[in-house]
């Protein structure tokens, strides 16, 4: 077994800090880390907080862990910032946030930034995630990067998905035509002390009367206001209630299977890439780009031709000494 996954497994913070880094940088140890880990990841309850900026998400996050903290649960965080195609750098403004739980041996806060991924998460996050369950964190929740209504990613990665919404945030139903209302599992009117609040609940209630109406889990409507810490006790019944309806209908055991399926092909899509990445300076990528630049051929059949080729190269040999 890998060093760094015998620790994790003995709970040794620091072994999960670097482990989460190898993920994020690509170490060459990251498959078998993860692959170590596997076997030994608790059953932790992932919940995705996403919505879009300025929603209050992160002031929620902190004040939903601590109520977690208070019922003796412990939590692992991982909190998602845009990183800047400029300097490749990340705020990570949500340390600032939920700096109240950084002494608190209970909580792991994980702040990644995005590096170029779409979606909402890190491309590593997913990974994170798994590593932090088997750390053994009761609960772990996702914080998405906020960017508007391209977070899709978290409905492959969280066992149940919050949408915070506050109102006055823009129209409901343009929204709901986005397509980042339709992942929810429930919905989260924050800042609920601003004037607008039932006009919202009741548009929403309104669109899942369309669009959720036989469905055989509805998504409640939840209100808080963070500052206040109203409404956190009632968010963690709903998502309990969630919770038990997985595990009661049998959906929690598909999401998990679709979330591995998902793994598998996230790894295959990168050890792709890598592999095309190092064929960049090979004769028959080299002669291609010429071809092409000369007009003698166009990109797709290039493309084509450079596939079928390599993969050829990656198919076992299967003929015999003799021929």
């Amino acid at each position: 077994m890998h060093p760094l996954a015998e620790r994790i497994i003995q709970k040794d913070v620091r072994a999960l800090a670097r482990a989460i880094s190898y993920v994020e940088d690509q170490h060459p140890d990251r498959l078998a880390l993860l692959k170590d880990v596997h076997a030994y990841q608790k059953q932790s309850y992932i919940i995705g907080i996403t919505g879009p900026p300025g929603a209050g998400k992160s002031s929620l996050v902190s004040e939903l862990v601590a109520f977690l903290r208070r019922q003796n649960l412990t939590v692992g965080i991982v909190a998602v910032d845009p990183t800047s195609p400029f300097t490749g750098g990340a705020i990570l403004g949500d340390r600032v946030r939920m700096s109240p739980h950084y002494t608190d041996p209970g909580v792991y806060i994980r702040s990644m930034g995005t590096r170029g991924s779409l979606g909402g998460l890190a491309r590593a996050t997913k990974e994170a995630v798994r590593l932090i369950a088997a750390f053994g964190k009761d609960v772990i929740i996702i914080e998405t990067v906020g960017v508007g209504q391209s977070e899709l990613d978290i409905m492959h990665a969280a066992d149940s998905v919050a949408l915070v919404l506050n109102p006055g945030a823009g129209d409901v139903v343009q929204a709901f035509k986005a397509g980042i209302m339709e992942i929810a599992d429930l919905y989260v009117i924050n800042k609920a002390d601003l004037p607008g609040a039932e006009k919202m609940k009741a548009e929403i209630e309104h669109m899942l009367d369309l669009v959720k109406h036989d469905a055989p889990w509805r998504p409640p409507i939840v209100k808080t206001v963070s500052t206040k810490k109203e409404g956190i006790a009632e968010l963690w019944q709903t998502l309990a209630d969630h919770r038990r309806y997985l595990v009661r209908s049998g959906e929690g055991q598909r999401r998990q299977n679709l979330r591995a399926v998902a793994e598998m092909l996230d790894v295959l899509k990168h050890q792709w890439q890598v592999f095309i990445k190092a064929k960049q300076q090979a004769p028959e990528f080299l002669r291609a780009k010429e071809e092409i630049a000369a007009g003698q051929k166009d990109p797709y059949t290039a493309a084509e031709e450079l596939f079928s080729a390599w993969l050829k190269l990656k198919e076992p040999d299967h003929t015999t000494p003799d021929g």
